[in-house]
């Protein structure tokens, strides 16, 4: 017998323009405590930083926040940026969590730096070489947070015992081939980096070792959903992010843009065609379109959950995107 779709909100607390980090900051709680009632499984943030347009870069400060502010909805990180800590550190961070909010905390790892070079320096991380490391920082942290053993020098503690969840993280071949061999729940950062989600999903269920975590592949993907009432009114509310992805390109960051009603007005023909192919895991629309996009790329992946983000200038609006995103995956079963 088939079973409701498994879905989940990921976060980087976007401040848009004219708005502060801690606006930021009370809108992700306010999502996260109306994404409880509407059903998500788990509300995750992400690590960035030296980015004027997010305000959660301090990733597990954020999740005690919104922890304390719901009653049952899983939160997490999606992701922590491994390279950038001590593995300890997190430990001992996701520990707390953990002892605090026992049953609700989830640890997604990431490789990258979710920075530049120069602001990866400034948090005090030595770069040589610090990608190599992340299979070890990875088993590093499963023995920080598995029970003490006899004659443990280092321990995490709160921590230790936590067994906290971890799950890997990734936008390349890489991540899946390290959740296939560690044996632990992968997601693909498909909402910005669409290029190799299928594979990677292949990849991870055919190489998957049964680990005393997780005994089957258990997978998901980040899609990009902004739903309104009408195609229309969608298609107006998307051109924030796409206003986004093309500053990205132009290294002209800053705070969330408000929505457009001409794109061709903001940047070139090709402009838009590259930010179309960064964002093609999308679905823009009614609730009756976001349900097809939804149902589409669930049957293309096979993927067990879904990740949504949505980057919406207007915070009520926000809102009722991801309320008529719920409405939809409620319709979707695996």
């Amino acid at each position: 017998m088939a079973n409701p779709i498994p879905y989940s909100i990921l976060d980087i607390s976007p401040i848009p323009a004219g708005f502060t980090a801690a606006d930021a900051l009370r809108n992700s709680l306010d999502l996260a405590q109306h994404a409880e009632k509407w059903g998500y499984t788990r509300y995750w943030v992400a690590e960035h930083h030296n980015m004027t347009g997010n305000a959660s870069s301090a990733t597990a400060v954020l999740i005690g926040y919104l922890a304390a502010g719901t009653t049952h909805i899983r939160v997490g990180s999606g992701g922590v940026m491994l390279p950038n800590h001590a593995p300890l550190v997190i430990a001992e961070q996701f520990g707390t969590l953990e002892s605090l909010y026992p049953g609700r905390i989830d640890l997604g790892l990431g490789r990258a730096p979710g920075s530049d070079q120069v602001t990866a320096r400034a948090l005090r991380r030595d770069l040589l070489g610090s990608d190599d490391r992340f299979p070890q920082d990875v088993r590093e942290l499963q023995h920080y947070f598995g029970p003490i053993q006899e004659g443990q020098t280092v321990k995490a503690i709160p921590g230790a015992n936590t067994e906290v969840p971890i799950w890997i993280l990734g936008s390349s071949l890489y991540g899946a081939q390290l959740a296939a061999h560690f044996g632990l729940p992968y997601t693909f950062a498909s909402h910005f980096a669409p290029d190799q989600l299928l594979e990677a999903m292949r990849i991870y269920r055919e190489l998957f070792k049964p680990s005393d975590k997780l005994d089957k592949p258990y997978c998901a993907f980040v899609m990009n959903v902004v739903a309104a009432d009408t195609d229309e009114e969608a298609a107006y509310l998307f051109t924030t992010l796409q206003q986004n992805v093309v500053r990205m390109r132009r290294n002209t960051r800053g705070q969330l843009p408000p929505p457009i009603t001409n794109l061709d007005e903001f940047c070139e023909p090709h402009e838009q065609a590259a930010a179309a192919h960064t964002l093609q895991v999308s679905v823009v629309g009614s609730l009756e379109t976001v349900k097809k996009g939804m149902l589409y790329w669930l049957e293309a992946t096979g993927a067990d959950e879904i990740i949504i983000t949505g980057q919406i200038f207007d915070h009520q609006a926000r809102l009722r995107s991801f309320e008529i995103a719920a409405q939809a995956a409620q319709s979707l079963e695996v």
